[in-house]
């Protein structure tokens, strides 16, 4: 159980803030006004501070109040809930569910999708020996009741935390999660070769069976893994989850080919009724089991012209049935348990069923932040003065500025249109911008298509994602030389959602590209004019520009939008002794920094080099003839990075000089918020002015006032 919030701290916190307020009107202020404005000041302050203090006593009640039902609260593996009698299912179920919503609400994470599966999960607990059987999900973030029932019920709280839970299925992190997930469509190959792997080993006895989204089924790796797994001669059962829906609405053909099979009512009551009369049929010489599943499939085919595409790949199909029907998903796991060979389970269900808003707006509610459990209200962070729009809504908002004007301006991504705020232009132009479906490779060459017609494509992809697509970058676009732009969201540390997700590595795999432009802006304005920069007819390479996750510096963004030179930097500041090279947002960092380092006399140079491919050779020349002590800092891996790149350019010129390497270390870096994976990394503001220090600690110079 969490602890309490610590409600007298906050509200003395709250106090001080008050009175230093009310000490700056006494000395700012007349006699008369000065009344009158503490006066209307104490009633706003106390308004807000009964606000306050009532929104933290609630959270407190919410966490003290969590706890799991009857049933639930027996179960600490999948061993007590097969002690249960199958009528107990309908109540685990109710109760799951309800601890999902009653974590989730305080504690945050994705929400929707652990909700559409409950009954599933607790079915395949009940029906199979896991962990000896295999029990794969796809992407991850819909196991959370897969987690809860496997022992880690009251660490749940933990879910995304820092040193906590991960919010995916991990396998250092228990023995039930077979396969470590988080990217889309990788669980029938993982699932086929645990297959392969169990028949190798003569385990008859061992069943695998893989959990995936209709959403990921999209992707080309899970089509290549059910070719292969259709001729494999292994024993596995695949379960097609078709909600229609991943975070945003399911795009494409295999999206109608679904809707065809589940809502012909002709076809699901001649797939019902085909076994029925060949039952009744003698089997014998002239009429056989393999003429049987002949005639079956010719009947079914009259009837539905998409109903072979599964059984075609030689998978055996069954369903579509109701995925929130316990007792029926518990009866037909079983009878699929005993029936050799490949075969796929079509279910239906609904993304956040339980909890009406969820199924209502499927989007928003996949990971919604924390939330009123009783009035759905989801909490936002409120301030009295403008905010920084998040980077991603800098994008959103002037790639259509950017296409009003260039008709040539085409948006494309793989299934992330709120994600990387594309959504907008589809909403204005839906003619010029597409969301792929999970299809990162597919993303990738056909905007490249487009660009040999003279197209200007901003093909926007998470920087993780993009790792899925890394040949076609090479051989569809660098080669050809073709300006495609590359818009890399979540670049640098993600926060909650953990390795799988950051962006650490895509300076240094797109570095080592010949004909690659590789930039990062240091704000919102940046931002823009790099986009601006791109999309000229001037720019005859493809270009990347990368930015992290969340918001940015300016409130005032909108700023008039200009070309940039290829490969210049910003110096932002000049200085004594020791120089700081940053690349891209953290350039921010540095600046809060230098700010800190006058206290202590030291006065570093900063550059912003905006651009790791081409660097910006006449700024470092410079550098380097100017500071023999010289910091860089970015938010990607320390190996092959921006650093690497300085290092070289070092090399290369026989300079010599003290150079410091901040940035994302040689290890896997886990979840928690931004903030505290930089501090943990070394790159954020106090780790920057602290290897200042370190560099200068002869030069540093200690203010003492003698009182006289």
């Amino acid at each position: 159980m969490a602890p309490a919030l610590n409600i007298s701290k906050a509200a003395g916190q709250y106090k001080w803030a008050y009175r230093a307020k009310k000490r700056m009107l006494k000395h700012c202020k007349p006699e008369p006004f000065r009344r009158i404005i503490v006066t209307q000041s104490l009633a706003k302050k106390a308004e807000r501070k009964t606000l306050i203090l009532r929104r933290l006593k609630n959270q407190s009640k919410q966490q003290m109040e969590i706890t799991p039902g009857p049933l639930l609260q027996i179960i600490n593996s999948p061993a007590d809930l097969k002690k249960l009698p199958r009528e107990k299912l309908h109540q685990v179920c109710d109760e799951l569910r309800q601890y999902i919503i009653d974590v989730v609400s305080v504690h945050g994470g994705h929400f929707a999708a652990s909700l559409g599966v409950v009954e599933l999960t607790t079915a395949l607990h009940y029906v199979y020996y896991t962990p000896y059987d295999q029990l794969v999900w796809d992407v991850g973030h819909q196991a959370y009741g897969h987690k809860i029932l496997t022992g880690r019920r009251d660490n749940f709280h933990t879910n995304r935390k820092y040193k906590g839970l991960s919010g995916f299925p991990k396998r250092s992190e228990s023995e039930y999660d077979t396969f470590g997930v988080g990217h889309s469509s990788t669980s029938i190959s993982a699932a086929l070769g645990m297959a392969m792997a169990a028949k190798y080993k003569g385990e008859k006895d061992r069943k695998v069976v893989a959990v995936i989204g209709d959403g990921s089924m999209t992707a080309g790796l899970a089509f290549e893994a059910m070719n292969h797994a259709g001729v494999a001669d292994t024993d596995m059962l695949i379960i097609l989850n078709d909600n229609g829906i991943g975070i945003d609405p399911n795009v494409g053909a295999l999206k109608e080919y679904l809707t065809d099979i589940t809502t012909s009512p002709t076809y699901n009551k001649v797939k019902d009724d085909v076994w029925k009369l060949l039952g009744k049929l003698p089997v014998g010489k002239n009429f056989t089991r393999a003429m049987g599943h002949k005639l079956a499939d010719g009947l079914k085919g009259m009837v539905s012209s998409s109903a072979n595409l599964f059984e075609a790949l030689k998978l055996r199909y069954f369903g579509p049935i109701d995925g929130h029907n316990v007792a029926k998903l518990v009866d037909t796991l079983k009878d699929l348990r005993n029936i050799p060979g490949p075969k796929i389970l079509h279910i239906i269900t609904t993304k956040g069923k339980g909890y009406a808003l969820a199924e209502k707006d499927q989007t928003k509610w996949h990971a919604p932040g924390l939330f009123d459990k009783v009035t759905g209200e989801i909490q936002k962070k409120k301030f009295d003065l403008p905010q920084p729009p998040k980077y991603q809504d800098v994008f959103g908002h002037t790639i259509i500025e950017l296409a009003e004007q260039n008709e040539k301006i085409f948006g494309i991504t793989p299934a992330m249109p709120s994600g990387c705020s594309l959504k907008y232009m589809m909403e204005k132009m839906p003619d010029r911008a597409f969301d792929v479906g999970i299809a990162e490779q597919h993303a990738v060459t056909v905007s490249a298509g487009m660009a040999t017609q003279g197209m200007k494509v901003f093909c926007n992809i998470y920087s993780s994602f993009m790792q899925r697509a890394y040949d076609q970058v090479v051989h569809d676009v660098a080669i050809q030389k073709l300006p495609v732009i590359f818009c890399l969201d979540r670049a640098g540390l993600v926060g909650d959602d953990g390795p799988t997700h950051h962006g650490c590595y895509d300076i240094a795999y797109f570095r080592c590209i010949p004909n690659m432009v590789i930039s990062s802006p240091m704000n919102e304005s940046e931002l823009r004019n790099l986009m601006y920069t791109a999309q000229l007819d001037s720019n005859k390479l493809p270009i990347v520009i990368r930015y992290p996750r969340g918001e940015g510096v300016m409130v005032d963004w909108r700023t008039e939008m200009k070309e940039i030179t290829i490969g210049t930097g910003r110096k932002l500041k000049d200085g004594k002794d020791i120089a700081i090279l940053s690349l891209g947002h953290p350039g921010n960092f540095a600046a809060a920094a230098i700010r800190e380092l006058k206290n202590d006399g030291l006065n570093p140079a900063h550059y912003d080099m905006r651009f790791v491919k081409p660097l910006d050779e006449v700024m470092l020349h410079e550098v380097f003839a100017r500071y023999n002590k010289i910091i860089t800092v970015e938010d990607g891996t320390v190996v092959g990075g921006f650093g690497s790149a300085i290092l070289e350019f070092m090399n290369e010129h026989h300079y010599k000089a003290d150079v410091k390497m901040l940035g994302i270390p040689d290890r896997l870096v886990e979840h928690g918020t931004p903030k505290e994976l930089h501090r943990e990394c070394g790159y954020d503001a106090q780790a920057i002015a602290d290897a200042v220090r370190e560099m200068l600690k002869d030069k540093i110079t200690v203010n003492v006032s003698v009182a006289g």
